[in-house]
């Protein structure tokens, strides 16, 4: 393996990629580390991480730890790459209930662009809408649970240059992921984010030396802690990695004086189909509704809050019946079996034993039903790995978060992605490869 990055910069077009590549996660991090006009970003970063301790973490440090630190700054990329993200999972759902979208989807490069200029003008909305709403909550800082003015100077002159400087940060890392995609290697949005993540990476282990001053913590606690740090992260690349292979066979075809076809290959169906997608629906989905109701002055909207609160048991379940729920519910989406089944028949391909056409849709379909049970029940556990370890052994939830749910799940398929984006550069020009047996399979 270590060959095989010495061998990466010995190809110049890898090489130039990969140069490229880092100087624009350079400038993504820039972007993340100059504060925005009229706050006092210190005060901020006091009252979020003593709001962090509080709660645990909370929806707070969950934000905070995308945005790389720079909502605790208040930098001018704090709302991140996330409306971009936002923006494309809205589309892709109106994809497949819109015809006209639908249409376009099929229309190729022309259609592609069509929808890509869609997503960058509903990137464009949502950044201003979150903007406003980000900058009128930090005039309100009592609502926020802080205990000090946090804008210098509150006002509508405040607001407009909040959402101007956070729109255009917003849309330059929008534009930085593009060029990483196009130029560069790997997925560029996935790559700034991991990027984010792993920049707390620091703060993360120095939480685990703190945690050596606890007399109740013990060197057996430390060895199982990175046990269960290699198993969580084996368990996340066998569910990243794993998939159903159906069989296809192609029937002979004879054009001209050419024969094609006649080969047998398989459709392989991801067991993870979703990826982080049923996580972030699900976290969605119970913290935001639960933040607003905390907020009712009824006696019973603060029980209802608390019992919802992070790492409960109420909670837990709620979580994983939801994880469960949006995994069928992505699939049922975005996997299409009728239209599979039409191409297959098309290109004279059929699986063995399964008529084509309609029993084939519903052979597809099963399948798929069945693979996603058993990919949504790992990734439930994985997903609320970090809650339980938080609220029931006292991890730090920094610590915590690098060992399950969303973020761990980001950081291993983007580092597979990226690394079988280099593996076919080195293959491509008769070098090995990052392993001696096999290839990577990416999420694609």
């Amino acid at each position: 393996m270590i060959s095989a990055f010495a061998n990466c910069l010995k190809i110049p077009e890898l090489r130039n990629r990969i140069f490229f590549t880092m100087g624009m996660v350079f400038v993504s991090r820039i972007i993340c580390a100059v504060p925005t006009p009229g706050v006092n970003a210190a005060e901020l970063e006091r009252a979020i991480t003593a709001a962090q301790q509080k709660t645990g973490g909370g929806i707070l440090g969950w934000l905070d730890l995308f945005a790389g630190g720079a909502l605790s700054r208040c930098a001018v990329g704090a709302l991140t790459i996330w409306p971009y993200i936002s923006a494309s999972i809205i589309i892709q759902l109106m994809t497949a209930i819109i015809p006209t979208l639908e249409r376009l989807q099929q229309e190729g490069e022309t259609g592609r662009q069509k929808i890509t200029q869609y997503t960058r003008y509903l990137t464009l909305a949502i950044c201003c809408v979150q903007g406003l709403f980000l900058a009128i909550s930090l005039e309100n800082y009592a609502q926020l649970g802080f205990d000090r003015p946090i804008v210098m100077n509150p006002g509508w002159g405040f607001r407009l240059l909040t959402v101007l400087a956070l729109t255009t940060a917003t849309m330059l890392l929008m534009w930085l992921g593009e060029q990483i995609t196009e130029r560069g290697l790997g997925n560029g949005v996935s790559l700034i984010i991991t990027v984010n993540i792993v920049s707390s990476l620091p703060q993360a282990l120095a939480q685990v030396v703190q945690m050596n001053n606890d007399p109740n913590i013990t060197p057996f606690h430390f060895i199982a802690l990175v046990l269960m740090i290699f198993l969580v992260t084996a368990g996340t690349i066998l569910l990243t990695q794993g998939q159903r292979k159906v069989p296809i066979h192609s029937a002979k075809r004879v054009v001209g004086k050419k024969v094609y076809g006649g080969q047998n290959s398989y459709m392989p169906l991801r067991v993870n189909y979703g990826g982080v997608m049923p996580i972030i629906f699900a976290g969605a989905m119970l913290t935001f509704p639960t933040m607003l109701i905390g907020r009712l002055p009824w006696d019973w909207a603060g029980t209802f809050s608390r019992l919802l609160a992070m790492g409960e048991p109420l909670y837990l379940a709620a979580y994983a019946g939801m994880i469960m729920f949006f995994s069928y519910f992505w699939v049922a989406t975005q996997f299409n079996p009728l239209r599979i089944a039409d191409d297959l028949k098309k290109n004279s391909s059929y699986v063995p034993g399964i008529r084509p056409g309609r029993p084939t849709a519903d052979y597809l379909d099963t399948t798929m039903t069945k693979v996603t049970f058993f990919g949504a029940l790992f990734l439930t556990v994985i997903a609320v790995i970090p809650d339980v370890l938080g609220a029931k052994f006292g991890v730090p939830w920094l610590v915590a978060s690098f060992m399950g749910g969303t973020s761990l799940l980001i950081i291993v398929a983007v580092v597979l992605d990226t690394m079988r984006q280099a593996e076919s550069h080195l293959v491509m020009r008769h070098y090995d490869g990052f392993l001696n047996t096999g290839r990577i399979r990416g999420r694609r």
